[in-house]
């Protein structure tokens, strides 16, 4: 008894000083993606310590969507970044973040009603991300917020000094990159478990062909192999997005292969007529995102998804929603429907059901 007493007053001195983090599996921590449910996709969040990388599509830029959301939550929780993009004026970049729109209140998915209920005295405990959080300043915000894509984020969140922009446009190499990283992740080193503050990088199209090294591929390996060992020891998060379609087909494998959580994101073509006929509220879709790993932290027990596969849609043109794939009813003159598909006892004729 003395022991779980202990723990959880551990777990609770960390919450208090942390309301932008949650207790995760096997004694990992996680932040929020910027995401309501792309969190509850992930079991919660991205696992802090981890590389989470995203395959851009080259028709559309549906990867911005998830950094916006990623950057914007990270800032609205007063976590020091680190951004680098391709561009030579990557601090303009912040200008189009989103804002958190406290007044919108996510609903859930018809799925998400059979969820386990848990008793409001205990839910403390689990990290309800539903749950206002007091912060110091006597303010209260959400662990995932929704927020308005139309608006942009007030200027005061990101004018400060816990924000850091880095060009690598003109860059011959990644080592100014890599010293930057080290030096970002050097001030969030873990002691003893003891988790005092987050850090969130955030690094956009990284091999962009507006960038020097785009030809260096192991180079590029190279970098994400060290980035990827410095952050393990960290309390922060990385998150990288890249084209695959400009890389090598090996290349392309061994950077999806040192992700700890690998996502991509694929347009819609236009007036898929196929697609319409097959899936319910196609023309609310913007895109699709694939979740190919989630990253299991301190465990070799892999993570089996009920779905992979999820539509990316905008709830009143503001908010990024994800929902899974569900099938449109087929015609009765397409094929064969429930009532003519065979009956219990294995007969394939039409007809009514043979027991």
């Amino acid at each position: 008894m003395a022991s779980w007493s202990k723990s959880g007053s551990s777990f609770s001195r960390n919450s208090s000083k942390n309301p932008e983090l949650k207790l995760g599996p096997n004694a990992t921590s996680l932040i929020s993606s910027g995401i309501p449910d792309l969190d509850k996709i992930l079991g919660g969040g991205f696992s802090v310590g981890s590389v989470i990388m995203i395959m851009e599509d080259a028709e559309a830029p549906h990867h911005m969507l998830l950094l916006r959301n990623f950057m914007s939550q990270g800032l609205v929780h007063k976590q020091p970044l680190l951004y680098a993009s391709p561009s030579k004026h990557p601090y303009l970049f912040l200008g189009t973040l989103p804002s958190p729109n406290p007044k919108h209140h996510h609903s859930p998915h018809p799925t998400h009603e059979k969820d386990l209920r848990i008793a409001w005295q205990y839910k403390k405990y689990f990290g309800d991300p539903n749950l206002n959080i007091t912060t110091s300043n006597g303010g209260q915000h959400d662990y995932c917020n929704d927020f308005d894509l139309r608006k942009p984020l007030e200027r005061h969140f990101y004018s400060g000094t816990n924000v850091d922009c880095v060009s690598i446009q003109d860059s011959p190499n990644l080592d100014a990159l890599q010293d930057r990283c080290a030096g970002f992740l050097a001030q969030f080193s873990r002691n003893e478990g003891n988790i005092s503050s987050a850090g969130r990088i955030a690094i956009q199209s990284f091999c962009s062909p507006q960038c020097k090294y785009s030809d260096m591929e192991w180079h590029m390996l190279s970098f994400i192999k060290s980035l990827k060992g410095m952050t393990r020891s960290s309390n922060a998060v990385v998150v990288v997005t890249f084209p695959p379609s400009l890389l090598s087909s090996s290349c392309s494998k061994r950077l999806q292969h040192m992700a700890d959580t690998l996502l991509s994101v694929r347009a819609i073509p236009d007036e898929d007529k196929e697609l319409a006929k097959l899936l319910t509220g196609y023309q609310d879709m913007v895109g699709f995102l694939n979740v190919h790993k989630v990253a299991r932290l301190n465990t070799q027990v892999p993570v089996i998804l009920d779905a992979t596969t999820f539509s990316i849609k905008l709830e009143k043109r503001r908010f990024l929603v994800l929902e899974c794939l569900n099938q449109a009813p087929v015609d009765g003159s397409s094929g064969s429907s429930y009532g003519t598909s065979g009956g219990c006892s294995g007969s394939t004729k039409s007809g009514s059901l043979d027991f």
